[in-house]
Order: structure tokens, then C-alpha cells, then sequence
């Protein structure tokens, strides 16, 4: 088969999934969302897209009818060659990156002057620029957090256009696959002046006791009205059948100009939990009305479940302890590129959970909300990681280039964003950071994990510490700033620590696959080491040749000692790109399952095909069948 008809073949699977997810009335995603938000509209649909940077793309009057129409998301590296000579080189996996522009005209109708007009997007990458007829109104350079632009100031009564240009060029950036472009959704929102704050809905279980639990929900309403308004706030919970669970109902005093968070304690009796093995769910519908006149509704989707955590009794979920079998997971979705489809996303959920996994860490970055949607749905329990790194640079471009301008607006918006999934339970905030010897590393430490508790003080706070000197126990001032601390590659560390710290709480972060029974070993015979997460759960693009096995004579080294293309991908994941399941996998299960007695795999003769050399992250070559 050729190259040309390959790559037909892709981009008509790429159609065919962005329209099965875009099939929908306005303000429905029937791939993802539990709740219709009538103030939220799907914004993917009929965008234009032009690679490369023109100066000129930002004014309503350019012409755009030569560029391509498309549906987001859309990750244009993908589409590209892979090519040695890339910039993102063995990281990025060899694709390309660059620069590009969308853009999009609709039509607003009504009174917009006296709307709130928004654009949300649930990521950019990156170092994204949004114009709105015309003129700059906002854009954010993480590419992996969500933003909100206010386009009100903007917009106008009938023809709009909005222009996102995106800039990538800067190589390299990050250690593995990013991809390029609107690679998740775009929302419009539109409220009126007295609403619901964007991401203004916390939900959290107070108590579970008996036979009843007490939900907690922070509403934050703004008047951005010239009067006072008095209002009342409506919640009414709603069970996975739909019936009423509870409601409450508060009347506010709201000055104009001002915002103000309502707190509702709402009990509800004979409480359906949520855990990994019945993933039960509700929805919030929170109501703003003032007289007869509904201002504003919203609906969230939540969880009720309890999390405790401490040495003598380890991870409990709802009062029973929890053993992690989990797995990192980078964003992409292999052939897909970094589009997060919602299915897609859906998927390698559905694959971890039919592999043994009950937990996953979201290396290193925050995931798209689909992942979360469906880990909520299906019994996944999340670390959420904010960055790979801060100050000191892995890579020329990376973080460490935005940290000290940016940290706190990507922590706010992963809490804001993620705080609601019962599934999250833990939040981390960096991995294998460089400056790990420098005495201001406490201090930043300190200062990310606070501030994410100014948002959620629900969850333990995490980062995955690293040494690869002799020297691990110089890391205790660092480690006790976290309320679980993350080990990468070091459990063998945990007993001799567990006599120095008593009381810390240990999980491993990154382990080598090939080191699963010493793992589960540690983990299943100490309450105070929760859990283990394999480097990696699912293969992924970029760290190109990572997990490989090879035969005396061909290239040796690791992935990061030179480039090994044309490896374009890792082989390190317990499931591969297509979703096979290698023995490995069911071997992990076997572990962590006890009901799962028995899988016969074949191992391949040392010498049959020549000798073989692993690296760090393989395992030995071994096949469902020697055929």
C-alpha cells in the first residue's frame, strides 16, 4: 500500500470519529459530558486552518477562502512527515511542528452588549494568540492547560470572526509527542450579567456516616450589574436515575459589581458511592433566579466518595483500603496524534481497565476532560500532574521558560477545571524537577502545594521526587512538603525510609516494567506504600525508541543516549498503539488480581534471531504465540 493511500485512509478515520462526536444539538457532547449546558455551545465545528504564520490572518477583512475547513480537534503534526531532520527529534518523534492560524465566523443575534460572550478552550499548544474581529482578546502559552477569553468587548450583533494563531516552533519543548494546534474543544458560552462564575461550581463530600452523607456546594455567583440584586440559589442533586436526591435553596444579597460564593450543605440519604469497582455518579443543577425569572443554570457532574491516607492504614477509598496497580499515561492517541477525541479518549480508559489498572497518572501534564469524563464513568482513580518541570530547563523551551510568570495561573486552572471528578484523588505538581539540590526547591514545593489548597484542600498533594545519585536521604525536607511523596524508580528505598519517616506515605510514581513483582512485593506487604505506577500504562509518540529490545549488532543504548529513528514511538507501555495487550500486561494483572489464575505466553529463544540486548525500560521479547 503506498504512502498517498495511507495517509487517505487516516485523515477519512479522522473524519469519520470528529463527526460521530460532533453529531449533536448545540450545547450537547454526547461523547463525553453527562450534563447539557445550554450556556456552553459546541464550538468545533467549520473552522478554517492555514500552517504557517501570516501577520495579516488576525484582521476580519483577510481573505481565507483558499485555507482548509476542518472540525476541531486537530493536531496538524500528525499529518506531517516524519522526518529525522524535524526539530522535535527523537522526543517530539521526529514530526513536525511550526506555526499556524484558524479561524472561524459566526453569528451572534439579541442584545450581545448586555451578554457575557466567552471563548473556552480546552487546550492550545501552544503559545496561543485569540483575535476577535480584529483585536487581541486573550490566548495562553501552556498548551496544556484549558483558558477562558471574555470576547463581550468584542463581539458584535450578527457577523464575527475569531482568528487563534498558534506557535509551536520553538524546539524543543517538551520530552515526548505534543502535537500542534486546537487539539481539544472549543466552547461558546454565553451568560447574562448576574451569573455563574466560569468553573464557579465546587462539590465536595463532607461525610459519609450511616446511612446518609453530607454533599457540600460552593456556588460562585457575579453581579456585573449596575444594582444590587437580591437572588436566590437553587441545587437540587440528582441520582444516575435521575431522581432527586436532595435540594437546598438560599437567598443572597448580591452588590452590584461584586461576586459572592453561596455554601449549601445539602444531605443525602442512603448515598450511592462512588469507587473503581461502582463508578456511581450525580449531577448537580444549580439555578439562579431572581423573582419568577431563571438568570442563569448550570449543571455539574460529581461523585460521593471519601479518600483517607496514612501509613498505619494506607489509601482508603469510602473506608476500605486501596492497593494502586497503576499506570502513566501520556495525551496522545498514537495515529490519532494529540486530537483528543473524545472516544478516543474514552478507549484508553476502557484499555486499562480491561488490563488490570485501577489508577493512572497523567504524565506530566493535565489531561484533556474527556480522559476525566471517562474515568469518572468507568472507576479509574487519577493522579493529575501540572508540569514535567519548573525552573531549571529539561529542554531549551520547555516550562522552566514560563514558570515563574505562569505557575500559579496553570495550577488554578487544573483545580478549577479537574476538582469535581471523583476520580482525581490526589494532585501532583511536578516530576524529576532538576533543581532537586537547590535549597529554593522546598520553598517552591511549599508554595504549588499551597496554592492548589487554596482551591481544593480535599486532596493530597503529590510530585514524583527522582535521585540518580547516591545521596536519596538529603530529599526528606523536600518530601515533607507533600502529603504523599512520589517515588520514581526507588521503592526499594521505602523500608529503610520507613524507619527514618515513619508517617510519610509512599506510592511509586514510575517504575520499570520489568520490575513488576518486586513492586507488587513491597506494595501488598506495607500499608504505607499505597501503590506502584509502570512506566508506561499504553505506548505513546515521542520518546522515539524507549522500551526497546534489540539484537547484538544492531544500534545499541537507550532512547536518550541518540536519536534511534525511524523509531518514532515508545515500546515500553503494557498495551501497545493498536491496543494489544502484551503478555507483560496480563502477567501485571496476575499480580494485583487474584481472580485471574492462569495466560500462557511464549519467550523467545535467546539467539534465534540473535542475541538480545534490553534496555532500561524493556522486557524480554515475549508473543501470544510463536506463530
Amino acid at each position: 500500500m503506498t504512502r498517498i493511500s495511507i495517509n487517505k485512509i487516516i485523515k477519512n478515520s479522522l473524519k469519520l470519529i470528529a463527526a460521530a462526536c460532533l453529531l449533536t444539538s448545540p450545547g450537547t457532547d454526547v461523547c463525553a459530558r453527562g450534563a447539557v449546558q445550554a450556556r456552553k455551545q459546541l464550538f468545533d465545528r467549520d473552522w478554517k486552518f492555514r500552517l504557517g504564520d501570516d501577520s495579516k490572518a488576525s484582521l476580519t477583512s483577510y481573505d481565507d477562502r483558499s485555507w482548509r475547513t476542518l472540525d476541531l480537534p486537530h493536531d496538524w503534526s500528525i499529518e506531517g512527515r516524519v522526518d529525522p531532520n524535524n526539530p522535535s527529534g527523537n522526543d517530539g518523534g521526529y514530526y513536525p511542528t511550526g506555526t499556524g492560524w484558524y479561524r472561524k465566523t459566526f453569528t451572534l443575534s439579541g442584545d450581545v452588549k448586555n451578554r457575557k460572550t466567552g471563548l473556552y478552550f480546552e487546550g492550545a499548544y501552544m503559545n496561543s494568540e485569540v483575535f476577535v474581529n480584529g483585536k487581541k482578546a486573550g490566548g495562553h502559552p501552556y498548551g496544556y492547560s484549558s483558558f477562558f477569553v471574555d470576547i463581550s468587548p468584542y463581539v458584535v450583533a450578527g457577523k464575527n470572526t475569531v482568528a487563534v494563531r498558534i506557535d509551536n516552533s520553538a524546539q524543543k519543548n517538551c520530552r515526548w509527542y505534543s502535537g500542534s494546534g486546537l487539539y481539544r474543544h472549543v466552547w461558546l458560552t454565553s451568560t447574562g450579567p448576574l451569573h455563574i462564575s466560569h468553573q464557579g461550581v465546587f462539590i465536595t463530600t463532607e461525610s459519609v456516616n450511616g446511612g446518609n452523607a453530607v454533599v457540600k456546594v460552593c456556588t460562585t455567583v457575579n453581579n456585573e450589574t449596575p444594582s444590587a440584586r437580591k437572588i436566590t440559589l437553587r441545587t437540587v442533586l440528582k441520582d444516575k436515575n435521575h431522581s432527586e436526591a436532595g435540594r437546598s435553596a438560599t437567598t443572597v444579597e448580591l452588590p452590584a459589581g461584586e461576586h459572592r460564593e453561596v455554601v449549601q450543605d445539602i444531605t443525602v440519604a442512603n448515598p450511592q458511592l462512588w469507587s473503581t469497582e461502582t463508578p456511581n455518579l450525580y449531577n448537580a443543577v444549580v439555578t439562579v433566579s431572581d423573582g419568577g425569572s431563571t438568570l442563569d443554570r448550570t449543571e455539574q457532574q460529581f461523585g460521593i466518595r471519601t479518600i483517607e491516607y496514612s501509613a498505619a492504614k494506607g489509601l482508603l477509598l469510602n473506608g476500605r483500603e486501596v492497593k494502586l496497580s497503576g499506570g502513566c499515561l501520556h495525551h496522545d492517541n498514537g495515529m490519532l496524534g494529540a486530537a483528543a477525541y473524545d472516544r478516543a479518549e474514552e478507549r484508553k480508559v476502557e484499555l486499562m481497565k480491561a488490563a488490570g489498572f485501577n489508577a493512572l497518572r497523567t504524565s506530566h501534564n493535565p489531561p484533556s476532560e474527556a480522559l476525566l469524563y471517562a474515568c469518572d464513568r468507568l472507576g479509574m482513580l487519577v493522579i493529575d500532574e501540572a508540569f514535567d518541570g519548573w525552573r531549571d530547563s529539561k529542554n531549551k523551551h520547555d516550562y522552566s521558560t514560563l514558570f515563574d510568570k505562569w505557575w500559579q495561573k496553570d495550577i488554578e486552572a487544573m483545580v478549577l477545571r479537574d476538582r469535581n471528578h471523583p476520580s482525581i484523588f490526589c494532585w501532583s505538581i511536578g516530576n524529576e524537577v532538576i533543581e532537586r539540590k537547590k535549597l529554593e526547591v522546598v520553598t517552591t514545593a511549599r508554595k504549588l502545594a499551597d496554592h492548589i489548597r487554596l482551591f481544593d484542600n480535599t486532596r493530597p498533594v503529590t510530585s514524583a521526587l527522582a535521585s540518580w545519585d547516591k545521596d536519596w536521604e538529603i530529599y526528606d525536607p523536600l518530601a515533607a512538603v507533600h502529603d504523599i511523596v512520589g517515588y520514581n524508580y526507588l521503592l526499594d528505598k521505602a523500608p529503610s525510609d520507613h524507619k527514618r519517616v515513619p508517617a510519610r506515605v509512599m506510592m511509586q510514581t514510575e517504575s520499570y516494567p520489568n520490575d513488576a513483582f518486586k513492586n507488587w512485593k513491597l506494595v501488598s506487604g506495607n500499608k504505607y506504600i499505597i501503590g506502584d505506577f509502570v512506566w508506561t500504562a499504553i505506548d505513546y509518540l515521542g520518546e522515539s525508541g524507549i522500551g526497546r529490545y534489540y539484537y547484538e549488532g544492531e544500534t545499541p543504548g537507550e532512547h536518550y543516549s541518540r536519536n534511534q529513528y525511524p523509531w518514532h514511538g515508545a515500546y515500553c507501555g503494557d498495551i501497545d498503539l493498536t491496543g494489544w495487550r502484551k503478555p507483560v500486561s496480563h502477567y501485571r494483572e496476575m499480580l494485583y488480581n487474584d481472580s485471574k489464575k492462569l495466560y500462557m505466553a511464549v519467550r523467545e529463544p535467546d539467539g534465534y534471531y540473535g542475541k538480545i540486548k534490553l534496555t532500561m525500560w524493556s522486557v524480554w521479547p515475549t508473543w501470544e504465540s510463536w506463530t
